[in-house]
């Protein structure tokens, strides 16, 4: 009696391991049971982690089959394959996807039709940074130049020197006319003229001399 029960129950354990072999799912148990994949992970499809409004208008297309025609989504590939894609949720993307690429590739086909351009363009730029540019730049230094000299010239130092010679030559013509006057070789109506003359522009420039040195002291 033992070694019947044993035998029986041997028998029931074998049985279940030969049904399980036989209807094997293609995908790994794991996904099933697994809280964040409730469906094998394949090329194509939607996240698992879709939204309320998603799952329910997945379950739309899932309730209206049967038993045999839910098992053979879960144990044939090419079957869930084939309703996966045939989701409009799926679609969607897929139809996005080749809108995508195309986008792409015409933009690429673009980029390589206007190579030639671009090439002649950065000719163009090598050139004119080689010749045209120098030149510019050349000529951009000697204006440069030339205004640094007009500022240096017109430069308030510049000019209360050039205001102070001035003064200093018209002090000198005046004492050259006097000694010329001491020797009579000039009359006193000349003379007096003459003398007059410079040392009226003498005392201006003294006075503008003097008024443009307090000013920039100041």
């Amino acid at each position: 009696m033992f070694n019947f029960w044993g035998s029986k129950e041997q028998q029931g354990q074998s049985r279940p391991a030969e049904a399980s072999s036989s209807s094997q799912p293609w995908y790994s148990p794991s996904l099933v049971s697994s809280p964040s994949s409730s469906r094998p992970q394949t090329s194509g499809q939607i996240p698992a982690n879709v939204s309320p409004g998603e799952a329910a208008g997945i379950i739309v297309f899932l309730k209206d089959k049967s038993v045999d025609e839910l098992r053979k989504l879960l144990s044939e590939k090419d079957a869930y394959q084939q309703f996966l894609l045939s989701l409009d949720q799926v679609k969607i993307q897929n139809n996005i996807k080749d809108e995508l690429r195309r986008e792409t590739l015409q933009l690429a086909r673009g980029n390589l039709e206007k190579e030639p351009q671009i090439t002649e363009l950065r000719n163009q730029c090598r050139i004119i940074r080689t010749t045209e540019l120098a030149t510019a730049q050349e000529k951009l230094n000697e204006l440069e130049r030339q205004k640094e000299e007009i500022l240096k010239f017109y430069s308030p130092g510049s000019l209360l020197h050039k205001l102070q010679e001035a003064m200093n030559q018209a002090d000198e013509e005046s004492e050259a006319l006097q000694e010329k006057f001491l020797e009579k070789e000039i009359d006193t109506a000349a003379f007096v003229q003459k003398y007059k003359k410079l040392r009226t522009t003498y005392h201006r420039r003294a006075l503008i001399h003097l008024a443009a040195k307090t000013s920039t002291i100041g």
